[in-house]
């Protein structure tokens, strides 16, 4: 195995890089057949059931300057729209105006998703290639609060199936008695420290705490 080739003083100094599948083969194994062949294109009605009740995913995008992963969130129910066995949209909410994946999209249409269920450590993985769309029929049914999207993801699925639970295992994610919120700075902190610097720490504790945040965030 070849030795990175790292400038002297480097953070990644010495760090021994895995270049073919062998390599990576001969440390973690292969996968055991139920693993490595449950991939399908289609959804299940069990798939389904789930999509339903996930209020959260994880969308990852190809960006020019790499991989991009961006949270979406509706109440369960809202987050997904089944347009068919092959087909789903998950609705775009007002936000910061970057839209970064969607610009990815543009860019590349391919698409991961992993839809999460709170109190459940196993997941569901997407892959597939999404279009924008600017409106639909079944826009109706994705209405939140009063408000209708104002664009959605279309993804054709290419494969989905279920991920085990060891990640949520070992983070032990759900388990209240691990949280700890105040291990860093607040949000209000952190953003006058990096992007809205010279702004009063008051008025950003207004902004980030206050009720009308949260009441904001479809409209």
């Amino acid at each position: 195995m070849p030795t990175l080739e790292v400038p002297a003083g480097s953070s990644v100094e010495g760090m021994t890089e895995i270049t073919t599948v062998d390599e990576l083969e001969e440390i973690i194994g292969k996968p055991l057949p139920a693993a490595a062949e449950k991939g399908r294109p289609t959804l299940h009605a069990l798939d389904r059931a789930w999509l339903a009740a996930s209020p959260l995913v994880f969308v990852g995008t190809v960006g020019v300057t790499g991989a991009d992963v961006s949270p979406k969130g509706d109440p369960a129910g809202g987050l997904v729209h089944v347009i068919d066995d092959t087909t789903i949209a998950i609705p775009e909410r007002p936000g910061n105006r970057r839209a970064d994946g969607f610009h990815n999209l543009l860019r590349d249409p391919r698409v991961g998703l992993e839809f999460v269920i709170p109190g459940r450590g196993d997941t569901l993985r997407v892959t597939g290639t999404a279009t924008i769309v600017s409106d639909a029929p079944w826009f109706d049914d994705l209405v939140v609060r009063g408000h209708r999207p104002i664009l959605a993801m279309v993804v054709e699925i290419q494969e989905l199936f279920h991920h085990c639970s060891k990640a949520f295992l070992r983070s032990k994610t759900w388990e209240p008695e691990t949280w700890n919120p105040d291990a860093v700075p607040r949000r209000a902190l952190i953003a006058q420290a990096l992007e809205r610097q010279g702004e009063d720490i008051e008025a950003l504790d207004a902004y980030y705490g206050s009720p009308s945040y949260g009441a904001k965030i479809y409209g």
